[in-house]
């Protein structure tokens, strides 16, 4: 590995040297003079630093960008010859999607590492666009994602099916006896959304072209445990999968909004950015396609 790279992204993570050389277990002159050498090879100073502070200019913040790229090859390559005489061990660096993330991967790992318990799993969580960005940067071992992301950079496969409702407060007016509520309905009422980006955000646009609606009034919260908690309490109407919403449903929190199409599906994929594979990383994945846990969920949803 680099060490030249490795000691200037940790001193720009920790934010000083002496912190830095702390982590590394090296002295701080010897952290001092990483830098310099890694300036004078590239003919121009990376960071801007007082006693105080230590922070990147215009040219660090491109080597620090590619830096934690190529720092991330490496561990990848070495993680790869290791497990060549041994079984599955070692970390993952494991990204998800909110929904899934959330609600199905800490199921998943918990079964793994009952199974697996040399591997040690990192999880990253955020919405479908930032968690296959950072699998192109080399940042997660692996992701997992929402809807229909394309990219032609990325392997990006479906390995599950999802559904989503239309939910709403329990005391809400369209949730009221049996009825089936008409889509000019859904369009007077006041929605709350995830934000650009977010998988779920994809579902609810196309939801809306498929009806023909644009509703009005429309709030976006960046999380679906503040969304769930805001249509709870009545302020508006949302969708969201039944993973996110089972257990709501079973205390008669929120109720499903009976319209006409519904539920609406969308695919969970798994995205990679290289065909070769630890062996900790093929475990995972060739559980995941199992889906077990998964499914193990779903049919506690549906049946409660």
């Amino acid at each position: 590995m680099d060490q030249h790279l490795l000691v200037f992204v940790t001193v720009v993570e920790k934010g000083n040297f002496s912190r830095a050389a702390e982590d590394l277990h090296m002295t701080q002159p010897a952290v001092s003079q990483y830098i310099q050498l890694l300036e004078r090879s590239y003919g121009t100073k990376l960071l801007d630093r007082n006693n105080k502070y230590v922070r990147l200019n215009k040219a660090g913040e491109i080597v620090y960008y590619h830096a934690k790229e190529i720092l991330g090859l490496y561990t990848k390559m070495q993680g790869i010859i290791d497990d060549l005489p041994n079984r599955a061990s070692g970390p993952l660096s494991v990204g998800a999607s909110y929904t899934f993330g959330e609600y199905v991967l800490p199921h998943f790992i918990a079964r793994m590492h009952e199974q697996y318990p040399l591997i040690k799993p990192s999880i990253t969580i955020g919405n479908t666009k930032e968690i296959a960005e950072l699998v192109l940067k080399n940042q997660l071992d692996v992701g997992i994602i929402e809807g229909d992301f394309k990219n032609a950079e990325l392997s990006i496969e479906a390995f599950a099916e999802d559904k989503m409702f239309v939910v709403a407060a329990s005391h809400h007016h369209l949730v009221q006896g049996d009825r089936v509520v008409k889509i000019s309905d859904l369009e007077k009422e006041t929605w709350i959304i995830r934000e650009l980006g977010s998988g779920t955000r994809e579902v609810t646009e196309k939801v809306f072209q498929s009806m023909s609606i644009a509703p009005n009034d429309i709030m976006e919260f960046g999380s679906t445990q503040l969304i769930k908690e805001s249509v709870e309490s009545g302020l508006g109407l949302t969708i969201l999968s039944h993973l996110a919403i089972r257990k709501e449903l079973a205390l008669d929190l929120l109720k499903i909004v009976q319209v006409i199409g519904s539920p609406f599906k969308r695919k969970f994929s798994i995205v990679l950015r290289t065909s070769f594979k630890t062996k900790a990383l093929e475990v995972f994945i060739d559980l995941l396609k199992e889906q077990q846990t998964y499914l193990t969920i779903m049919k506690r949803t549906e049946g409660s």
